[in-house]
């Protein structure tokens, strides 16, 4: 695969309220290993492969935001680890890692391929990792998967760790199902040395379940924790919407994403490409610009012209609504989008 250096950054990616767009979440398959409640269907109908774009495509998509200013990128899925072959795509695009070029090549997983992959992935230049972990229970942790093993979880955590990764857990907090583990599960996590960040319950497909039952407020979950703890607020950016405290009495930063009881619109810099190319400027809308057929009908003069296409289009932001009989925001679902 190529690996030429990205030279010069051409016109910014800038939208129509001022905001750069410098970090771009790009999905590498719809698959997953986990059958996530909040996340798809219990069966969910996975694209034709066909459908897909080519890790080559990836990489000259890659490429073209880069030469705009991009300067982090994260790889998503469905469960990006999956992908045949996405090492490949991991080490061509840490190669990009430079002063002319990415400064950060992240990735989202679910954790259970990384006894496979975490030594390579550092190697490659991925410093940094999101892993999904919602509860340490057992049997919620199957539940909340339809079926996951906890413990290969784990494994992978601590195979991420082994190899130097920085890792830091999300957690989707849900009423009435894991509230009352988030606070085991963020001491766990910072006994182990890692970031945890709590996120509200989006409205983000139709996945077959009521998320007006599942929605927590992040608001009252903070207020539970005070109870327990002494949370400090932390000016820490990290280029993502959390917002961060330091619980003085476990020494670790917990973030938390608010979509619903926070709104963050106001400082995003961020789009999301889907694996067959369809670039949403807004996690919650339904406009979307198809880089795919610009980049195999007209090439790269195609596929800036449809870039900025996509950032003069982008919206102020999303307008989440989780209450009783409320419909979703869209129709894709998280592992279609890039979660």
């Amino acid at each position: 695969m190529d690996r030429r250096p990205i030279i010069s950054p051409a016109t910014p990616l800038i939208d129509r309220y001022g905001r750069q767009i410098t970090y771009l979440r790009l999905s590498v398959t719809d698959r997953c290993d986990m059958r996530c409640v909040y996340c798809m269907k219990a069966r969910p109908e996975f694209l034709p492969k066909a459908d897909l774009l080519s890790l080559e495509e990836l990489t000259m998509l890659c490429d073209a935001f880069i030469a705009r200013g991009v300067t982090k990128i994260r790889l998503t899925g469905g469960e990006p680890l999956v992908r045949k072959d996405v090492l490949t795509l991991i080490e061509s695009l840490g190669a990009r890692i430079g002063p002319a070029g990415l400064k950060e090549l992240c990735l989202t997983t679910n954790a259970t391929q990384l006894p496979r992959f975490a030594e390579r992935m550092a190697a490659a230049g991925i410093r940094r990792l999101n892993i999904s972990l919602d509860t340490l229970e057992a049997d919620v942790y199957r539940q909340l998967t339809r079926g996951g093993g906890i413990d290969k979880a784990l494994a992978g955590i601590a195979a991420a760790k082994a190899a130097g990764l920085q890792v830091k857990i999300n957690a989707v907090a849900m009423a009435g199902v894991n509230e009352t583990h988030l606070p085991d599960l963020i001491g766990w996590a910072h006994g182990e040395g890692h970031d945890v960040s709590l996120i509200e319950v989006m409205p983000v497909g139709e996945i077959g379940a009521d998320r007006s039952t599942q929605f927590l407020s992040l608001k009252d979950v903070r207020s539970s924790l005070s109870d327990r703890w002494t949370l400090t607020d932390l000016p820490d950016n990290t280029g993502g919407p959390a917002r961060y405290v330091k619980v003085e009495e476990t020494g670790g930063r917990l973030g938390f994403i608010s979509p619903l009881t926070g709104n963050f619109c106001d400082s995003c810099n961020r789009v999301r490409v889907t694996c067959t190319g369809q670039l949403y400027a807004c996690l919650g809308k339904n406009g979307r610009i198809d880089l795919r057929h610009a980049l195999r009908a007209g090439g790269p003069e195609a596929l800036d012209r449809a870039l900025d296409e996509a950032v003069a289009e982008k919206p102020w932001g999303h307008d989440f609504d989780v209450s009783p009989g409320a419909a979703a925001a869209v129709d894709r679902d998280m592992a279609r989008t890039g979660g």
